[in-house]
């Protein structure tokens, strides 16, 4: 389509002069531009988030593990009993806390919540860990405490 005052070049395989442009159609020049950029914030967000969740999961597996290490200590806290001729193995709560206190002070991973037994048997403990966020930390300044409770019981033949 040919328009007023638009000279078709014969040299230029028949298109319209650089200096005269189609109204009709405007220039899509920048905006592939604009759209790498929008493509690549909205990857580098999703890569952030994607550090800070696994982060997350890592310190909830950290509490996890120091939860099921200082209830298998506090399970090694009990005292024998002998009664009628069989000998038993029975854990206090004092027992099961002293022992899982102390793993808890060495590993220095998570801090002891509570210990307790709640049959003699089984030594149940609580430990929380405060996890921060290692690169989005304006959004959660003080971070999130994550807490973990596992139960194990003593077994004596």
């Amino acid at each position: 389509m040919r328009r007023a005052g638009c000279r078709v070049s014969p040299l230029d395989g028949g298109t319209p002069n650089d200096e005269h442009t189609n109204d009709e159609h405007p220039s899509d020049e920048g905006s592939v531009l604009l759209l790498t950029l929008g493509y690549a914030v909205l990857a580098l967000v999703l890569v952030l988030v994607c550090v800070d969740a696994t982060s997350l999961y890592l310190t909830q597996k950290r509490a996890d593990a120091a939860a099921d290490a200082a209830a298998l200590a506090g399970a090694d806290g009990f005292t024998l009993t002998l009664g009628g001729g069989a000998v038993t193995a029975r854990l206090t709560d004092d027992g099961v806390y002293d022992q899982a206190s102390e793993l808890l002070d060495a590993l220095d991973t998570a801090t002891l919540v509570t210990a307790s037994t709640p049959d003699g048997v089984s030594a149940r403990v609580t430990v929380e860990a405060t996890w921060h966020p290692p690169v989005l930390t304006l959004f959660v300044p003080d971070g999130w405490t994550l807490r973990s409770t596992a139960t194990s019981r003593t077994a004596l033949r």
